[in-house]
Protein backbone atom coordinates (compact mmCIF):
# COMPACT_ATOMS: atom_id res chain seq x y z
CA UNK A 1 0.00 0.00 0.00
CA UNK A 2 1.16 3.46 -1.28
CA UNK A 3 1.29 6.30 1.21
CA UNK A 4 -1.21 8.16 -0.66
CA UNK A 5 -3.43 5.17 -0.79
CA UNK A 6 -3.36 4.93 3.79
CA UNK A 7 -6.50 4.71 5.14
CA UNK A 8 -8.12 7.82 6.59
CA UNK A 9 -7.75 5.97 9.89
CA UNK A 10 -3.83 5.91 9.07
CA UNK A 11 -3.41 8.85 8.69
CA UNK A 12 -5.29 10.42 11.40
CA UNK A 13 -2.51 8.35 13.72
CA UNK A 14 0.49 9.17 11.98
CA UNK A 15 -0.67 12.91 13.11
CA UNK A 16 -1.42 12.18 16.28
CA UNK A 17 2.06 10.18 16.47
CA UNK A 18 3.70 13.28 14.76
CA UNK A 19 1.61 15.33 17.16
CA UNK A 20 2.72 13.64 20.44
CA UNK A 21 6.59 13.64 19.59
CA UNK A 22 6.72 17.18 18.66
CA UNK A 23 5.03 18.22 21.52
CA UNK A 24 7.89 16.69 23.79
CA UNK A 25 10.36 17.78 21.70
CA UNK A 26 9.17 21.21 21.71
CA UNK A 27 8.49 21.23 25.56
CA UNK A 28 11.95 19.90 26.24
CA UNK A 29 13.81 22.67 23.71
CA UNK A 30 12.14 25.69 24.88
CA UNK A 31 14.12 28.93 24.67
CA UNK A 32 13.72 32.17 27.00
CA UNK A 33 11.57 35.20 25.45
CA UNK A 34 14.42 37.65 26.71
CA UNK A 35 13.95 39.55 29.22
CA UNK A 36 10.55 38.52 30.51
CA UNK A 37 10.19 35.34 32.10
CA UNK A 38 7.78 33.33 29.49
CA UNK A 39 9.21 31.09 26.95
CA UNK A 40 8.99 30.68 23.05
CA UNK A 41 9.33 27.33 20.99
CA UNK A 42 12.30 26.14 19.54
CA UNK A 43 12.57 23.88 16.28
CA UNK A 44 15.53 22.21 17.15
CA UNK A 45 16.31 18.84 19.01
CA UNK A 46 16.34 18.64 22.76
CA UNK A 47 18.65 15.55 23.48
CA UNK A 48 16.62 14.62 25.80
CA UNK A 49 13.89 14.21 23.60
CA UNK A 50 16.24 12.39 21.45
CA UNK A 51 16.92 9.71 24.60
CA UNK A 52 13.01 9.53 25.53
CA UNK A 53 12.12 8.20 22.20
CA UNK A 54 14.87 6.07 22.12
CA UNK A 55 14.01 4.41 25.23
CA UNK A 56 10.73 4.11 24.19
CA UNK A 57 12.17 1.96 21.21
CA UNK A 58 13.99 -0.22 23.35
CA UNK A 59 11.08 -0.87 25.96
CA UNK A 60 8.64 -1.35 22.84
CA UNK A 61 11.23 -3.69 21.00
CA UNK A 62 11.80 -5.48 24.14
CA UNK A 63 7.84 -5.91 25.89
CA UNK A 64 5.30 -5.27 23.35
CA UNK A 65 4.25 -2.44 25.15
CA UNK A 66 4.73 0.22 27.89
CA UNK A 67 3.45 -0.56 31.36
CA UNK A 68 1.41 1.31 32.80
CA UNK A 69 3.62 2.26 35.68
CA UNK A 70 6.34 2.46 33.09
CA UNK A 71 4.50 5.47 31.45
CA UNK A 72 4.36 7.15 34.37
CA UNK A 73 7.53 6.96 35.40
CA UNK A 74 8.95 8.52 32.27
CA UNK A 75 5.66 11.23 32.00
CA UNK A 76 7.13 12.31 35.72
CA UNK A 77 10.79 12.39 34.40
CA UNK A 78 9.54 13.94 31.05
CA UNK A 79 8.12 16.91 33.37
CA UNK A 80 11.16 17.05 35.74
CA UNK A 81 13.14 17.36 32.37
CA UNK A 82 10.60 20.36 31.49
CA UNK A 83 10.79 22.56 34.59
CA UNK A 84 14.78 22.24 34.62
CA UNK A 85 14.71 23.60 30.55
CA UNK A 86 12.44 26.13 31.96
CA UNK A 87 14.35 27.24 34.97
CA UNK A 88 17.82 26.65 33.07
CA UNK A 89 16.82 28.69 30.23
CA UNK A 90 14.71 31.77 32.78
CA UNK A 91 17.25 32.32 35.14
CA UNK A 92 19.99 33.29 33.19
CA UNK A 93 17.76 35.27 30.96
CA UNK A 94 16.48 37.32 34.22
CA UNK A 95 19.75 37.14 37.09
CA UNK A 96 22.10 36.89 34.78
CA UNK A 97 23.46 33.38 36.64
CA UNK A 98 22.49 29.62 36.41
CA UNK A 99 19.83 28.32 38.35
CA UNK A 100 21.26 27.32 41.56
CA UNK A 101 19.13 24.23 43.33
CA UNK A 102 21.09 24.63 47.21
CA UNK A 103 20.44 28.33 46.94
CA UNK A 104 17.51 29.15 45.50
CA UNK A 105 15.91 25.90 47.08
CA UNK A 106 16.16 27.58 50.33
CA UNK A 107 15.50 31.15 49.35
CA UNK A 108 12.15 30.64 47.30
CA UNK A 109 10.00 29.22 50.14
CA UNK A 110 10.78 32.52 51.79
CA UNK A 111 10.28 34.41 49.11
CA UNK A 112 6.74 32.92 48.37
CA UNK A 113 5.71 32.92 52.01
CA UNK A 114 6.87 36.59 52.32
CA UNK A 115 4.90 37.08 48.64
CA UNK A 116 1.54 35.57 50.23
CA UNK A 117 1.55 37.47 53.28
CA UNK A 118 1.09 40.72 51.58
CA UNK A 119 -2.35 39.42 49.99
CA UNK A 120 -5.86 38.04 50.74
CA UNK A 121 -5.96 34.57 51.51
CA UNK A 122 -8.25 33.85 47.96
CA UNK A 123 -5.54 35.03 46.29
CA UNK A 124 -2.52 32.18 48.17
CA UNK A 125 -5.22 30.01 47.63
CA UNK A 126 -6.01 30.32 44.03
CA UNK A 127 -2.24 31.06 42.84
CA UNK A 128 -1.83 26.93 44.71
CA UNK A 129 -4.96 26.16 42.67
CA UNK A 130 -3.36 27.77 39.31
CA UNK A 131 0.47 26.55 40.48
CA UNK A 132 -1.26 22.53 40.68
CA UNK A 133 -3.53 23.35 37.37
CA UNK A 134 -0.20 23.78 35.52
CA UNK A 135 1.14 20.89 36.89
CA UNK A 136 -1.03 18.87 36.31
CA UNK A 137 -1.60 20.15 32.88
CA UNK A 138 2.09 19.58 31.85
CA UNK A 139 2.27 16.04 33.37
CA UNK A 140 -1.03 14.63 31.79
CA UNK A 141 -0.01 16.07 28.45
CA UNK A 142 3.23 14.43 28.43
CA UNK A 143 1.96 11.42 29.39
CA UNK A 144 -0.75 11.58 26.27
CA UNK A 145 2.21 12.31 24.02
CA UNK A 146 4.47 8.68 25.21
CA UNK A 147 1.69 7.34 25.17
CA UNK A 148 0.67 7.88 21.21
CA UNK A 149 4.26 7.72 20.51
CA UNK A 150 4.60 4.28 22.31
CA UNK A 151 1.34 2.98 21.26
CA UNK A 152 2.08 4.23 17.64
CA UNK A 153 4.68 5.98 16.53
CA UNK A 154 7.08 3.27 18.24
CA UNK A 155 5.33 0.18 16.42
CA UNK A 156 5.52 1.75 12.94
CA UNK A 157 9.47 3.19 13.68
CA UNK A 158 10.46 -1.09 14.72
CA UNK A 159 8.19 -2.01 11.22
CA UNK A 160 9.28 0.39 8.84
CA UNK A 161 13.17 0.11 8.02
CA UNK A 162 13.41 3.78 6.66
CA UNK A 163 12.40 5.69 10.08
CA UNK A 164 16.07 3.99 10.65
CA UNK A 165 18.09 6.60 9.57
CA UNK A 166 16.40 9.78 11.17
CA UNK A 167 15.84 8.14 13.98
CA UNK A 168 20.17 7.57 13.59
CA UNK A 169 20.45 10.45 12.37
CA UNK A 170 18.91 12.72 15.58
CA UNK A 171 20.63 10.21 17.82
CA UNK A 172 24.72 10.96 15.95
CA UNK A 173 23.54 14.61 16.11
CA UNK A 174 22.90 14.72 19.87
CA UNK A 175 26.22 12.51 19.92
CA UNK A 176 27.89 14.97 18.39
CA UNK A 177 26.50 18.22 20.04
CA UNK A 178 27.42 16.74 23.53
CA UNK A 179 30.59 15.55 22.48
CA UNK A 180 31.29 19.26 20.91
CA UNK A 181 31.92 17.98 17.43
CA UNK A 182 31.30 20.57 14.85
CA UNK A 183 29.66 22.57 17.06
CA UNK A 184 29.08 25.46 14.54
CA UNK A 185 26.77 22.85 12.48
CA UNK A 186 25.01 21.15 15.27
CA UNK A 187 24.14 24.51 17.19
CA UNK A 188 21.50 24.95 14.22
CA UNK A 189 19.67 21.47 14.77
CA UNK A 190 20.42 20.45 18.36
CA UNK A 191 19.84 22.69 21.51
CA UNK A 192 21.71 22.15 24.76
CA UNK A 193 20.73 19.62 27.79
CA UNK A 194 19.37 20.04 30.56
CA UNK A 195 20.41 16.95 32.17
CA UNK A 196 23.98 18.34 32.78
CA UNK A 197 22.55 21.10 34.75
CA UNK A 198 20.89 18.15 37.23
CA UNK A 199 23.86 16.06 37.40
CA UNK A 200 25.61 19.47 38.71
CA UNK A 201 23.16 20.23 41.45
CA UNK A 202 23.51 16.93 42.49
CA UNK A 203 26.52 16.67 42.95
CA UNK A 204 26.77 20.04 44.52
CA UNK A 205 23.74 19.05 47.17
CA UNK A 206 26.03 15.59 47.70
CA UNK A 207 29.07 17.60 48.47
CA UNK A 208 26.47 19.90 51.03
CA UNK A 209 25.86 16.93 52.82
CA UNK A 210 29.03 15.34 53.20
CA UNK A 211 31.53 15.49 55.69
CA UNK A 212 34.33 16.65 52.88
CA UNK A 213 32.71 19.64 52.34
CA UNK A 214 34.47 21.82 54.71
CA UNK A 215 37.81 21.42 52.15
CA UNK A 216 36.21 23.71 49.96
CA UNK A 217 36.47 27.13 51.93
CA UNK A 218 39.70 28.83 51.82
CA UNK A 219 41.50 30.92 54.65
CA UNK A 220 41.43 34.30 55.40
CA UNK A 221 44.68 35.23 56.53
CA UNK A 222 44.15 38.77 56.71
CA UNK A 223 41.13 39.07 59.01
CA UNK A 224 43.23 35.91 60.99
CA UNK A 225 45.90 38.05 61.74
CA UNK A 226 44.05 41.56 62.67
CA UNK A 227 42.28 39.65 64.78
CA UNK A 228 45.11 38.50 66.74
CA UNK A 229 45.18 42.30 67.69
CA UNK A 230 41.85 44.27 67.60
CA UNK A 231 42.86 47.19 68.18
CA UNK A 232 46.11 47.98 66.35
CA UNK A 233 44.39 46.68 63.39
CA UNK A 234 41.83 49.68 63.54
CA UNK A 235 44.24 52.40 64.87
CA UNK A 236 44.08 54.18 61.67
CA UNK A 237 40.57 54.96 62.70
CA UNK A 238 41.39 56.53 65.59
CA UNK A 239 37.63 55.47 67.19
CA UNK A 240 35.31 56.98 64.64
CA UNK A 241 32.39 55.34 63.82
CA UNK A 242 32.16 53.70 60.54
CA UNK A 243 29.21 52.85 58.22
CA UNK A 244 29.58 50.19 55.69
CA UNK A 245 26.51 50.48 53.65
CA UNK A 246 26.05 48.06 50.80
CA UNK A 247 23.80 49.33 47.82
CA UNK A 248 21.06 47.00 46.23
CA UNK A 249 21.53 46.60 42.28
CA UNK A 250 24.86 49.21 42.36
CA UNK A 251 26.60 47.95 39.50
CA UNK A 252 29.19 49.19 37.34
CA UNK A 253 26.29 49.65 34.36
CA UNK A 254 25.80 53.52 36.20
CA UNK A 255 29.33 54.05 34.50
CA UNK A 256 29.42 51.89 31.56
CA UNK A 257 25.84 51.80 30.30
CA UNK A 258 25.46 54.77 27.27
CA UNK A 259 21.39 54.43 28.35
CA UNK A 260 22.25 55.00 31.79
CA UNK A 261 25.52 56.75 32.49
CA UNK A 262 24.66 60.53 31.09
CA UNK A 263 21.72 61.07 33.91
CA UNK A 264 23.54 59.31 37.03
CA UNK A 265 26.44 60.73 36.08
CA UNK A 266 24.75 64.35 36.60
CA UNK A 267 23.49 62.95 39.91
CA UNK A 268 26.75 61.50 40.59
CA UNK A 269 27.78 65.04 40.62
CA UNK A 270 25.47 66.73 42.71
CA UNK A 271 26.21 64.14 45.08
CA UNK A 272 30.20 65.18 45.14
CA UNK A 273 28.72 68.33 46.01
CA UNK A 274 27.18 66.94 48.85
CA UNK A 275 29.84 65.57 49.95
CA UNK A 276 32.24 68.38 49.43
CA UNK A 277 30.16 70.57 50.81
CA UNK A 278 30.11 68.55 54.51
CA UNK A 279 34.19 68.61 54.71
CA UNK A 280 34.58 65.25 53.61
CA UNK A 281 36.66 63.47 50.93
CA UNK A 282 35.92 60.41 48.20
CA UNK A 283 37.86 57.49 46.63
CA UNK A 284 36.60 55.41 44.52
CA UNK A 285 37.39 52.26 42.92
CA UNK A 286 36.08 49.17 41.06
CA UNK A 287 35.56 45.74 42.52
CA UNK A 288 34.27 41.94 41.30
CA UNK A 289 30.77 41.01 43.31
CA UNK A 290 30.88 37.76 44.85
CA UNK A 291 27.32 37.52 42.66
CA UNK A 292 24.86 39.02 39.82
CA UNK A 293 21.41 40.48 40.44
CA UNK A 294 20.76 38.54 43.05
CA UNK A 295 21.95 36.29 46.54
CA UNK A 296 23.13 39.68 48.00
CA UNK A 297 24.41 37.79 50.67
CA UNK A 298 27.16 36.01 48.67
CA UNK A 299 28.78 39.67 48.26
CA UNK A 300 27.84 40.71 51.82
CA UNK A 301 29.89 37.63 53.63
CA UNK A 302 32.75 37.76 50.87
CA UNK A 303 33.47 41.34 52.47
CA UNK A 304 32.50 40.77 55.82
CA UNK A 305 34.80 36.72 55.89
CA UNK A 306 37.41 37.75 53.43
CA UNK A 307 36.67 35.06 51.54
CA UNK A 308 35.54 34.45 47.93
CA UNK A 309 31.65 33.17 48.29
CA UNK A 310 31.29 33.27 44.76
CA UNK A 311 30.48 29.62 44.68
CA UNK A 312 27.01 29.41 47.00
CA UNK A 313 27.73 26.03 48.53
CA UNK A 314 30.77 28.16 50.38
CA UNK A 315 28.58 30.70 51.60
CA UNK A 316 26.29 28.07 53.53
CA UNK A 317 29.13 26.51 54.74
CA UNK A 318 30.84 29.08 56.04
CA UNK A 319 27.49 29.85 58.45
CA UNK A 320 28.18 26.39 60.43
CA UNK A 321 31.64 27.54 61.00
CA UNK A 322 32.78 30.05 63.82
CA UNK A 323 35.44 32.08 60.75
CA UNK A 324 35.99 36.31 62.10
CA UNK A 325 33.99 38.40 60.60
CA UNK A 326 34.77 42.60 60.30
CA UNK A 327 31.68 43.13 62.85
CA UNK A 328 33.45 40.22 65.30
CA UNK A 329 37.04 42.09 64.64
CA UNK A 330 35.11 45.66 65.33
CA UNK A 331 33.70 44.25 68.58
CA UNK A 332 36.69 42.71 69.68
CA UNK A 333 38.51 46.42 69.25
CA UNK A 334 35.40 48.09 71.32
CA UNK A 335 32.86 48.98 68.53
CA UNK A 336 29.24 48.36 69.40
CA UNK A 337 28.04 46.93 65.69
CA UNK A 338 24.83 47.20 64.52
CA UNK A 339 23.53 45.59 61.74
CA UNK A 340 20.33 46.85 60.10
CA UNK A 341 17.88 44.78 57.18
CA UNK A 342 15.40 46.99 56.08
CA UNK A 343 13.86 43.90 54.13
CA UNK A 344 13.78 41.61 56.44
CA UNK A 345 10.37 41.30 58.39
CA UNK A 346 11.21 37.31 60.02
CA UNK A 347 13.11 35.94 62.64
CA UNK A 348 16.86 35.42 60.32
CA UNK A 349 18.79 32.63 62.60
CA UNK A 350 21.73 33.08 60.19
CA UNK A 351 22.58 36.46 61.96
CA UNK A 352 24.35 34.71 64.65
CA UNK A 353 27.11 34.00 62.41
CA UNK A 354 27.45 37.77 61.55
CA UNK A 355 28.25 38.73 65.22
CA UNK A 356 26.26 41.94 65.36
CA UNK A 357 26.06 43.28 68.94
CA UNK A 358 22.28 44.83 67.96
CA UNK A 359 20.35 43.76 64.99
CA UNK A 360 17.39 45.47 63.55
CA UNK A 361 14.74 44.53 60.96
CA UNK A 362 11.73 45.90 58.68
CA UNK A 363 9.33 44.98 62.03
CA UNK A 364 12.01 47.23 64.21
CA UNK A 365 11.61 50.30 61.91
CA UNK A 366 7.96 50.32 62.29
CA UNK A 367 7.73 52.38 59.18
CA UNK A 368 4.18 53.79 59.12
CA UNK A 369 4.01 55.59 55.32
CA UNK A 370 2.94 54.22 52.08
CA UNK A 371 4.55 50.84 51.20
CA UNK A 372 6.61 51.79 48.79
CA UNK A 373 8.34 48.64 45.87
CA UNK A 374 8.40 45.40 47.47
CA UNK A 375 10.14 45.51 50.40
CA UNK A 376 7.71 48.37 51.62
CA UNK A 377 10.43 50.71 53.51
CA UNK A 378 12.28 53.73 51.72
CA UNK A 379 16.04 53.48 52.80
CA UNK A 380 16.25 56.88 53.63
CA UNK A 381 13.63 56.79 56.56
CA UNK A 382 15.18 53.21 57.56
CA UNK A 383 18.92 55.27 57.65
CA UNK A 384 17.02 58.04 59.78
CA UNK A 385 14.92 55.59 62.26
CA UNK A 386 18.40 53.97 62.89
CA UNK A 387 19.76 57.84 64.26
CA UNK A 388 16.56 57.89 65.97
CA UNK A 389 16.26 54.65 67.38
CA UNK A 390 19.55 54.97 68.94
CA UNK A 391 21.57 58.19 68.49
CA UNK A 392 24.76 58.45 68.31
CA UNK A 393 26.01 59.68 71.64
CA UNK A 394 28.97 61.14 72.55
CA UNK A 395 30.19 59.20 75.58
CA UNK A 396 29.26 55.79 73.70
CA UNK A 397 31.07 53.04 72.04
CA UNK A 398 32.34 53.79 68.01
CA UNK A 399 29.76 52.17 66.04
CA UNK A 400 29.58 49.55 63.18
CA UNK A 401 26.67 50.10 60.97
CA UNK A 402 26.13 47.15 58.29
CA UNK A 403 23.43 48.52 56.73
CA UNK A 404 22.59 46.55 53.31
CA UNK A 405 19.95 48.79 51.06
CA UNK A 406 16.57 47.45 49.88
CA UNK A 407 15.33 50.33 47.50
CA UNK A 408 17.23 49.93 44.85
CA UNK A 409 15.60 46.46 44.40
CA UNK A 410 14.22 45.02 41.40
CA UNK A 411 11.54 46.08 40.33
CA UNK A 412 12.94 49.47 41.02
CA UNK A 413 9.39 50.47 41.23
CA UNK A 414 7.75 53.03 42.53
CA UNK A 415 10.69 55.63 43.21
CA UNK A 416 10.51 57.36 46.66
CA UNK A 417 10.81 60.85 46.66
CA UNK A 418 13.21 62.67 48.96
CA UNK A 419 12.12 64.05 52.08
CA UNK A 420 14.48 67.08 52.90
CA UNK A 421 11.95 67.52 56.39
CA UNK A 422 14.05 64.88 58.19
CA UNK A 423 11.67 64.63 61.63
CA UNK A 424 8.54 64.27 59.13
CA UNK A 425 10.22 61.38 57.15
CA UNK A 426 9.27 59.52 60.51
CA UNK A 427 5.84 60.14 60.86
CA UNK A 428 2.88 58.28 59.64
CA UNK A 429 2.38 61.31 56.76
CA UNK A 430 6.06 61.31 55.13
CA UNK A 431 4.95 62.81 51.64
CA UNK A 432 1.47 63.98 52.11
CA UNK A 433 -2.09 62.51 50.28
CA UNK A 434 -1.56 63.60 47.45
CA UNK A 435 2.21 62.05 46.78
CA UNK A 436 1.26 58.90 48.63
CA UNK A 437 -1.46 58.09 46.47
CA UNK A 438 0.43 59.18 43.53
CA UNK A 439 3.56 56.43 44.69
CA UNK A 440 0.67 53.86 45.92
CA UNK A 441 -1.03 53.59 42.08
CA UNK A 442 2.33 54.01 40.40
CA UNK A 443 3.18 51.47 37.44
CA UNK A 444 5.84 49.48 37.62
CA UNK A 445 6.91 48.18 33.91
CA UNK A 446 8.80 44.98 34.01
CA UNK A 447 9.68 44.87 31.03
CA UNK A 448 11.58 48.11 31.08
CA UNK A 449 12.77 48.97 34.20
CA UNK A 450 15.72 50.90 32.87
CA UNK A 451 14.36 54.27 33.38
CA UNK A 452 13.28 53.33 37.01
CA UNK A 453 16.69 51.84 37.91
CA UNK A 454 17.98 55.49 37.05
CA UNK A 455 15.02 57.04 39.26
CA UNK A 456 16.27 54.98 42.25
CA UNK A 457 19.80 55.83 42.32
CA UNK A 458 19.07 59.43 41.58
CA UNK A 459 17.16 59.47 44.52
CA UNK A 460 19.41 56.93 46.43
CA UNK A 461 22.53 60.40 46.03
CA UNK A 462 19.92 62.53 47.27
CA UNK A 463 19.49 61.05 50.24
CA UNK A 464 22.82 59.79 51.09
CA UNK A 465 24.09 63.61 49.72
CA UNK A 466 21.19 65.04 51.91
CA UNK A 467 22.06 63.10 55.42
CA UNK A 468 25.78 63.95 54.73
CA UNK A 469 25.07 67.93 54.44
CA UNK A 470 23.02 67.32 58.33
CA UNK A 471 25.62 68.23 61.56
CA UNK A 472 27.37 64.75 62.89
CA UNK A 473 27.21 64.25 66.49
CA UNK A 474 30.51 61.85 66.04
CA UNK A 475 32.75 61.68 62.69
CA UNK A 476 32.15 58.53 60.74
CA UNK A 477 34.03 57.05 58.02
CA UNK A 478 31.32 55.66 54.99
CA UNK A 479 32.18 52.83 52.88
CA UNK A 480 29.70 52.91 49.76
CA UNK A 481 29.70 49.46 48.18
CA UNK A 482 27.63 47.57 45.54
CA UNK A 483 26.38 44.43 46.20
CA UNK A 484 25.94 43.50 42.71
CA UNK A 485 25.47 44.37 39.12
CA UNK A 486 21.44 44.57 38.80
CA UNK A 487 19.32 41.56 36.78
CA UNK A 488 20.32 40.56 33.02
CA UNK A 489 17.00 42.30 31.95
CA UNK A 490 17.99 45.67 32.98
CA UNK A 491 22.05 45.46 32.39
CA UNK A 492 21.83 43.87 29.38
CA UNK A 493 23.15 40.23 28.17
CA UNK A 494 27.16 39.41 29.23
CA UNK A 495 27.27 42.23 31.41
CA UNK A 496 30.69 42.37 33.97
CA UNK A 497 29.76 41.31 37.63
CA UNK A 498 31.84 44.87 38.66
CA UNK A 499 30.72 46.97 41.23
CA UNK A 500 31.75 49.93 42.46
CA UNK A 501 33.35 51.06 45.60
CA UNK A 502 33.36 54.67 47.53
CA UNK A 503 35.64 55.44 50.50
CA UNK A 504 33.85 58.88 51.99
CA UNK A 505 35.86 60.87 55.25
CA UNK A 506 36.95 63.72 56.03
CA UNK A 507 40.30 62.57 57.03
CA UNK A 508 43.09 62.89 54.09
CA UNK A 509 45.57 60.64 55.36
CA UNK A 510 43.21 57.80 55.89
CA UNK A 511 41.86 58.52 52.41
CA UNK A 512 45.28 58.51 50.93
CA UNK A 513 46.00 54.89 52.19
CA UNK A 514 43.02 53.50 49.80
CA UNK A 515 44.53 55.84 47.01
CA UNK A 516 47.69 53.90 47.34
CA UNK A 517 45.78 50.36 47.07
CA UNK A 518 44.44 51.68 43.97
CA UNK A 519 41.39 53.90 44.46
CA UNK A 520 40.83 57.41 42.55
CA UNK A 521 39.87 60.61 44.18
CA UNK A 522 36.72 61.65 43.56
CA UNK A 523 33.50 59.64 42.71
CA UNK A 524 34.48 58.11 38.97
CA UNK A 525 36.68 55.22 39.57
CA UNK A 526 39.49 53.44 37.33
CA UNK A 527 37.47 51.08 35.21
CA UNK A 528 39.34 48.35 36.21
CA UNK A 529 38.79 46.31 39.36
CA UNK A 530 40.75 46.03 42.16
CA UNK A 531 40.52 41.97 42.73
CA UNK A 532 37.13 40.18 43.87
CA UNK A 533 35.23 41.30 46.55
CA UNK A 534 37.15 39.36 48.95
CA UNK A 535 40.44 41.06 48.30
CA UNK A 536 38.23 44.42 49.43
CA UNK A 537 38.21 43.10 53.04
CA UNK A 538 42.54 43.02 52.99
CA UNK A 539 42.50 46.36 50.97
CA UNK A 540 40.38 47.86 54.12
CA UNK A 541 42.25 46.24 56.96
CA UNK A 542 45.23 47.44 55.53
CA UNK A 543 43.93 50.97 55.46
CA UNK A 544 42.58 51.17 58.87
CA UNK A 545 45.30 49.41 60.05
CA UNK A 546 48.42 50.97 62.76
CA UNK A 547 51.77 51.24 60.29
CA UNK A 548 53.36 47.72 61.92
CA UNK A 549 49.82 46.07 61.79
CA UNK A 550 49.08 47.27 58.03
CA UNK A 551 52.06 45.77 56.72
CA UNK A 552 51.30 42.05 58.43
CA UNK A 553 47.62 42.57 56.85
CA UNK A 554 49.18 43.60 53.28
CA UNK A 555 51.45 40.42 53.74
CA UNK A 556 48.80 38.34 54.54
CA UNK A 557 46.44 39.25 51.84
CA UNK A 558 49.37 38.92 49.69
CA UNK A 559 50.02 35.09 50.82
CA UNK A 560 46.24 34.40 50.11
CA UNK A 561 46.19 35.81 46.26
CA UNK A 562 48.93 33.68 45.89
CA UNK A 563 47.77 30.30 47.55
CA UNK A 564 45.46 27.32 46.13
CA UNK A 565 42.17 27.01 46.89
CA UNK A 566 41.67 24.09 48.48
Amino acid sequence: MTVTSLPSGAWRRALLALAALALVNTLLSMRNWWPTPAVLPDARLSPEAVGLWLVLLVAVAWRGRLSRGLLAALSVLAMLLVLGRYFAVTAPALFGRPVNLYWDGQQIPTFLWVSAREYPLWVSVAAIGLTVAVLATLYFSLRWALRIAAEVAAPYALRARWTWLPTGAAALGVAMHLAGTWPSFTWHWVTDPVTPTYARQTVLLATALSGQATRVLPPSPALDTAMRDPRQALAALRGRDVNLVFLESYGAMVYDDPRVAPPLARARAAFGDDIAASGRHVASAFVRAATFAGASELSHLSLLSGIDLTDPLRHDLLLTTDRPTLARLFTSAGYESFGVYPALSWDWAERRFYGFDRFLDGRDLDYRGPPLGYWKIPDQYAFAKLHALHPPAGNAPPRLLFFPTITTHLPFGPVPPYQADWERLLSADPFGADESRRLLTSYVDWLDMRPNYIGMFEYTYRWLGGWLRRPEARETVWLLVGDHQPAASVSGEGASWDVPVHVITRDPELLARFVAQGFTPGLEPVRAPLGGMHDLTAVLLHAFAAPAAAAGAAAAGSSAASAPLR
